[in-house]
Parts: structure tokens; sequence; C-alpha cells
């Protein structure tokens, strides 16, 4: 930000500073059936970006806890964790349109209902949208790591995002994140045990296993067969 103090202070010099986002826009091919997906389903499962708070029990027709998950890929095992879930409502949000497309054929061949979707920046849908105390988990699983230690500035989790997270969990929620870069667990384990208002809910040390509710990807089943770890990290909002 150089000689500027704030945000503020740059945007009023008339100076544009990039901001940290969720993700980085990977553009592909969408597929016909995913097309067909996203115009038929989007309609009835997608939640279009307003900037305006969501009234979430209105977008679901009924109150249940809502889990929201923050870039879901191509969306198997999120529909498979609302398929298993039906009394609960999720959430997905992933800027990726063939995964959006992909995760709405998917769900709409399985006639859930339990499940929205949003194609949007998911740190600008948090800080605009959803509202506060509304969430039961927040799930990230295998964001990016960006490896090079001159980038790890870019990654999600950070100390400003970790209190944002938090105030849209409702007490006793949790923030559930998972990665198989044993760096990014480390610095995910040292910004979550610094952030006030969490505790970690590990028996011991930073980390705990895999619960039941997170698939297994294939992803996952093939770097475990080559020898690769994978770190799963739960704190509970406490305050």
């Amino acid at each position: 930000m150089g000689q500027y103090k704030s945000q503020e202070e740059a945007e009023a010099a008339g100076v544009y500073v990039s901001k940290v986002k969720s993700f980085v826009k990977r553009e592909g091919r969408t597929t016909k059936a995913q097309a067909r997906a996203l115009e038929e389903f989007w309609p009835t499962m997608g939640i279009e970006y307003t900037g305006e708070p969501v009234d979430l029990k209105q977008v679901f027709g009924r109150d249940a806890p809502v889990v929201l998950e923050i870039g879901f890929g191509m969306g198997k095992s999120l529909v498979e964790m609302a398929a298993n879930a039906p009394d609960m409502n999720f959430i997905g949000i992933e800027v990726h349109r063939p995964g959006v497309g992909a995760c709405l054929s998917e769900a709409g061949e399985q006639g859930l209902t339990n499940l929205r979707v949003m194609e949007h920046d998911a740190v600008e849908v948090f800080n605009n949208m959803l509202p506060d105390s509304s969430l039961s988990r927040i799930q990230l699983y295998f964001p990016d790591p960006w490896h090079k230690k001159r980038h790890h500035k870019r990654r999600i989790v950070q100390p400003e995002f970790a209190q944002t997270v938090r105030s849209k969990l409702a007490i006793g929620g949790h923030f559930h994140m998972a990665t198989d870069w044993e760096n990014y667990a480390e610095h995910m384990a040292e910004v979550m045990n610094s952030a006030a208002g969490y505790k970690n809910t590990a028996d011991e040390g930073n980390y705990v296993p895999r619960p039941d509710y997170r698939p297994i990807t294939k992803f996952e089943t093939r770097g475990q067969k080559l020898g690769h770890g994978v770190w799963d990290l739960i704190y509970e909002r406490i305050s």
C-alpha cells in the first residue's frame, strides 16, 4: 500500500490497491450437460449476488442449520454431504462456472432441495450478503496453497478472514479446514490459534481425524496411496 496507511486513504487519493480474493479465476469450457444444468436448475438452486443481506430461511423455505462451503470445485462431495444430511441446509460458493454447472447437474439429478449455490467471490459474499451468526459450519477444503513463500500473503486463511468467518458462525459453530499441504496446515493452525473467539477442537495437537461427514475424494485417495498426507482442522466459535 506504500505511503498510504489504509485502504480508505488510498482510495481517497484515487489509487487502486488490490485485495486478497478467495480464488484465482480459472476459465474452463462448460460442457453441454453443465450448460443445461445451469439453465434448468439455477432458477431454483442458484443465489444471485446482490450485495444485500439474504434471508436464509426464505432462501430454503425452512429454518434449519446452514452449512456453507467455500470453493466446492466440481461439487461432488458437497452434493454427497447434502444428500446425507437432509435435515441441514447447504450453500456452496464457487467461481468456476463448469464446477457450478456440474454441481447443479448432480444435485438436480438427485432431486436435492437442501442445496443452493453461488457463483461469486466468497469474501464479497461474506462481507455483504451473509447475516451475522447465521451458519452452523463453514467448510474450506483444499484451498489454493500458494506454496511459494512470496505468495503466502495470498492465502485466504489470514487473521482478518478468520474474524470474518467468526462473525458469520453461530456460537458453537465450526470452521472446518482441510489441506494436503503440510506447510499450509501449519499456517492455518498458526492463524487460528491466535484468533480471538475460537478454540481448537483437537484432543491433542492442532489436527483432527477426518470427520465422517467430509467425503474422501478420488484425489485424496490417490494422494494417500502415494504417501501424501491430509490435515483437517476444526475450530469452534466460543465468543
